[in-house]
C-alpha cells in the first residue's frame, strides 16, 4: 500500500481563480436569499434549482469530457469547488452522488449509449443517481449481498432490497450492485452493476427517516424488475472490481471532513460577536486536524486526476474523516455553551441541533469506520 508515501498536492494558481468565482457565486446566492447555510448539505440540502445553477457555470460534471457535457477540468478542479460549497454549507445533496460517483462510474465502465444517455443532464445539473449498495442485515460488508440477478429474453430481472440508500426517491436512476451468478469461496465474484431507471413501478422506495423527521436515507426493494441488457454497467461478473473503484471516489472527498465545518465556523463569529474571543488551543487544535486531513483528502484527489483508484486511501480519509465530524461537534458545544435548538431563529443552537441529530449517520454512509478499518488492516497485512 503506498498510503503513507502519498505524493503531497499544490494546486495551480489558476485554482485562486476558481476559488474566487466560486465564492463570488456563493455570495451572491446568500445576499439573494436563494440559499441557507446548513450542516450536512451533501445529504440533506436537496435543492435541484441550485445545482442547475451550478450546472450552467460548468461546476458539475467537471471530469467529464466535453462532448459528453462536462467541463473536462478534472478532479483538482472538482476539489476546489466542491470544497468552496461544503464550507459554505451550500445544498448540493441533488446532483452530489451522479456528480462524484455514477458519472465518473458511467465514463469509465459505461457504453457510449450509456454515456450519452446519463452524462450530458448530470453535468446540466438536472439528472440525479443514487447508489444502490448496502443490504438489510449486511451492514457494509458488501460482498455479503444477496440480492439477485436472473437473465430473460432481452435483459434481466433483478429482486433483493438495498437499505441506506440516499435520495433514491428523488433520482432519476440508480445503479445496483446484485449477485447474478452463484456464490462461490471467492465472495467477490459474480457480482454485477445495473443502471435502473426511477421510478419504476416495480421499484419501491420506502423512508428510513433520521431522528429529525427528515427523508433522506432510503429502504429500497427490488421487485422483480426489469432491467434491458443496455443497463448492464460494465462487464457481467465485475461489479466488485467496479463497485471498489467507486467507493475510492465516495469515501475520499472533502464532504468526509467538512459536513460539520458550518458549525465551527458559525460558533467562532459568534463567541467573537460577544466579545468572548474562540479559544484559541480548541479551534487551533480542531483546525489542524482539519487541514491534515484536507491534504490527505487532496492527495487522494491527486491520485483520481492521474486515474488511479486509492480505494485504501479513500477508507482512511473517511474513517478520519467521520470521527473529525464528530469532534467538531463536542468541540462548538464546549466553546460556545449553547444549547441545541432545532427550531431555533438562531444559527447556533440551530446549526447545532441539526449537526447532532444527523451525527448517527455519519458513520453509515460510505462504509463503517469497522469495515473501513479491516480494508486497511486486511491491505497492511498482506504487504
Amino acid at each position: 500500500m503506498d498510503l503513507w508515501n502519498l505524493e503531497p498536492v499544490t494546486l495551480a494558481p489558476e485554482f485562486d481563480i476558481l476559488r474566487r468565482d466560486v465564492r463570488a457565486f456563493l455570495a451572491e446566492e446568500l445576499s439573494m436569499g436563494r440559499i441557507t447555510p446548513r450542516c450536512d448539505q451533501w445529504l440533506g440540502g436537496w435543492d435541484p434549482a441550485f445545482s442547475r445553477r451550478l450546472g450552467e457555470r460548468g461546476w458539475i460534471g467537471m471530469a467529464f469530457p466535453a462532448r459528453y457535457g462536462g467541463s473536462a477540468a478534472g478532479a483538482l478542479a472538482r476539489f476546489v469547488v466542491t470544497e468552496e460549497l461544503l464550507a459554505a454549507g451550500a445544498p448540493v445533496a441533488a446532483h452530489w452522488i451522479a456528480d462524484r460517483q455514477s458519472g465518473p462510474g458511467l465514463l469509465r465502465f459505461g457504453t457510449e449509449e450509456q454515456k450519452q444517455a446519463y452524462l450530458p443532464g448530470i453535468a446540466r445539473g438536472e439528472c440525479f443517481f443514487a447508489a444502490g449498495m448496502s443490504e438489510p442485515d449486511t451492514g457494509s460488508d458488501l460482498a455479503s449481498v444477496r440480492s439477485r440477478g436472473r437473465r430473460v429474453q432481452g435483459g434481466w430481472r433483478l429482486g433483493g432490497t438495498k437499505t441506506w440508500t440516499s435520495g433514491a426517491h428523488r433520482a432519476h436512476a440508480m445503479i445496483v450492485l446484485v449477485r447474478t451468478e452463484p456464490r462461490t469461496a471467492d465472495r467477490h465474484a459474480g457480482l454485477t452493476q445495473f443502471v435502473v431507471d426511477l421510478p419504476d413501478p416495480d421499484v419501491h422506495v420506502r423512508p428510513i427517516r433520521l431522528l429529525t423527521g427528515e427523508h433522506h436515507f432510503n429502504e429500497v426493494v427490488l421487485d422483480d424488475v426489469f432491467v434491458p441488457d443496455a443497463r448492464v454497467l460494465g462487464e457481467v461478473g465485475a461489479g466488485w472490481r467496479q463497485v471498489t473503484s467507486e467507493l475510492a471516489m465516495e469515501r475520499s472527498g472533502p464532504e468526509r471532513i467538512l459536513s460539520t465545518f458550518p458549525l465551527l465556523d458559525v460558533a467562532v463569529d459568534h463567541l467573537s460577536q460577544q466579545g468572548k474571543g474562540p479559544d484559541t488551543a480548541r479551534v487551533g487544535a480542531a483546525a489542524g486536524r482539519m487541514w491534515a486531513l484536507r491534504q490527505l483528502s487532496l492527495a487522494v484527489a491527486g491520485r483520481l486526476e492521474a486515474g488511479v483508484a486509492p480505494t485504501v486511501e479513500g477508507a482512511v480519509v473517511k474513517d478520519l474523516g467521520t470521527r473529525f465530524e464528530s469532534t467538531v461537534i463536542d468541540t462548538v458545544r464546549l466553546l460556545s455553551q449553547v444549547l441545541p435548538d432545532p427550531g431555533s431563529d438562531q444559527r447556533l443552537p440551530r446549526m447545532l441541533a441539526e449537526s447532532i441529530l444527523h451525527s448517527p449517520g455519519f458513520t453509515l454512509r460510505g462504509g463503517t469506520n469497522e469495515i473501513l478499518r479491516g480494508v486497511v488492516a486486511k491491505e497492511l497485512g498482506a504487504r
